[in-house]
This record gives C-alpha cells, structure tokens and sequence, in this order.
C-alpha cells in the first residue's frame, strides 16, 4: 500500500527527477554520438553538463515588444509542471501526496504544458515561436483524448483514482497483461505531451527551433530542462499505471520503482534516434483513426474483465 511520505520528500523529489533526466540526456548524446560516429561514449556521456555551462553564460536573447513576464512564465512552467506531476508518483511505498484523484491531478499537471508552450511562443512577439506554440496545441488535440481513455482504462481496473490504489491492484497480475494496448497508446502519448521526436515538430528547425527560436542563456537551460523533466515524470507514471509500481522480486520496492522507470525512460530516448518526425496533420488522422479507436475497445475489453471478475 502507498502510503504519504514525510515532509522532507518534497526536497527529494527534484533530484531524484533531475538524476534520471540527466541520465537520458547522457543516453541520448551517447546515441547521437554513435549515430554521427563523431565522439567517444564517454565524452558524449558528459555533454549534457557542457551544455548547462555553456547555456549559463550565454547571454538571454530578446526580441522585439516581447511579453516578457508571459515568455519567461512559459519557459519555467513546463518545468514546474513536471515536477507537480510527479508528487502522486510511488517510489516504492511511498509518494509526496497519494491523492485520491491522483490519476486526474496528472492529466491537470501534463494539461498545463499546453498553456507553457503556447505562453512560450506568444510571449516572445516573434513568428517561429508563435508557429511551433500553434503546432503544439494541434498535436496536443490529436493526442489527448486517446491519452486520457489510457488513463481510465487503468483506473478502471483498480476501480479507484487513487494511484496508491493502482498500485495495490497489480500486486499479483500487471496492468501491461492484460491492458497492453492502453500502454502502448500511453506510450506515444507520453512522447507526444514531452514534445519528443518523432512528435517534435513544435520545436523542428524547419521553423527555426520553434517554440525555442528565441531562447537562449538560461531561458533555454529553463526550458531544455523542463522538457527532459517531463519525459521523466512521463515514464515514471508508466510504472504504476502499468508495470505494477514496486511490486517484484527480491529487490526493494523503492528500488523496482526507479529500474523500471529507467526502463521505459530509455525505451523513449532510444525511439528519438529510430522515428522520423511525424507530421501534425499526419499525426493527426493516426491519432483520429487508429489510437483513439484502439484506446477505447481496451477500454471495452478492460470493463468486461472487471464486470468477470
């Protein structure tokens, strides 16, 4: 059972987040290295941290007759947003607050990116920012509803919003067994709300890097960081929604918890090497056509079982 972790978890919450963000940023400049055969594993590993000194002394761009308290709050809200998200996740037993609408205070959490993006690319008064924020939000209605029926379908099976809850139900069958079409749908879900490749076309270069066209320094630092915090939290709600949370053999819960996130984490860094970007209109009948309509005959399926059993 999940249970309410003490104060102090706050704090902790963060790091343990920003430690699997840097170690997919270090997996994804080893696969780019490897990709373009330019670079030793190890100096691509330490490119991520060569990048944080180099963002922050470079120095923030500015544009002209910005919004500049709209464009700042857009950057640091993907950020924020990632980090609220995470408190209903489990490591282990424990989660900053088990809510007992959790799964509904996540969605809430990922639907805040939509405004951050938008906030981003409206405030800067610039046209590439602006088209990448228009992207994002058609992306984001292509896959939102399919996203949310992958949601219900697993609380439907525990019968409760409460993650904890989710959590409890699997300790003898995982959800990804009999739920699998759900977390696959979840899966491309979680890279199109993180804006990852192949649904990056919000910050392409074809528009000059989008949304980020006008970021630099540590606007941009800000706003990387939130993005590899998001795909984080995204993987790690994975595994109490499907994989069971803490349950498994011989090792602690806490620790079942952080390898299976760094499991899906890497399976979603690894697809950005292997997909070309997909575009939003194309993306767009995909979802339409086959994610939502294979989201809701799981859904279908995991009622009947739950009437069953």
């Amino acid at each position: 059972m999940v249970e309410t972790a003490p104060l102090w978890s706050v704090l902790v919450l963060p790091v343990v987040l920003a430690a699997l963000a840097l170690g997919a940023a270090s997996l994804d400049a080893v696969l780019a290295a490897r990709t373009a055969g330019r670079a030793p594993v190890r100096a691509a590993m330490a490119e991520p941290l060569r990048e944080v000194a180099r963002l922050l002394v470079q120095q923030r761009r500015t544009t002209l007759a910005p919004d500049a308290v709209l464009w700042r709050l857009g950057g640091a809200s993907v950020l924020v947003a990632a980090v609220l998200a995470a408190m209903v996740i489990p490591l282990g037993r424990h989660a900053v607050s088990d809510l007992a609408v959790g799964v509904v205070w996540f969605n809430a959490m990922e639907v805040i990116v939509w405004a951050a993006l938008w906030l981003a690319g409206w405030g800067a008064n610039s046209a590439y920012p602006l088209i990448g924020g228009y992207r994002f939000l058609a992306q984001a209605l292509a896959y939102e509803l399919p996203h949310m029926i992958a949601l219900i379908t697993a609380a439907l099976g525990a019968g409760s919003l409460r993650v904890g809850q989710l959590v409890a139900a699997q300790a003898d069958l995982w959800f990804v067994v009999w739920m699998p079409a759900a977390f696959a749908v979840y899966l491309v879900s979680a890279l199109a709300m993180s804006f990852w490749e192949p649904f990056d076309q919000p910050v392409q270069e074809d528009v000059a890097g989008g949304v980020t066209a006008e970021l630099a320094g540590a606007d941009r630092l800000v706003f990387v960081a939130g993005r590899y915090l998001l795909l984080t939290t995204a993987a790690a709600f994975a595994v109490p929604l499907f994989l069971g949370g803490g349950h498994g053999p011989l090792l602690p819960p806490w620790l079942w918890s952080l390898v299976k996130t760094a499991a899906v984490l890497g399976v979603l860094v690894w697809s950005r090497r292997r997909l070309p970007t997909i575009r939003m209109d194309r993306f767009e009948e995909v979802a339409w056509v086959v994610l939502l309509p294979l989201a809701l005959v799981q859904l279908l399926a995991a009622a009947l079982v739950v009437l069953v059993r």
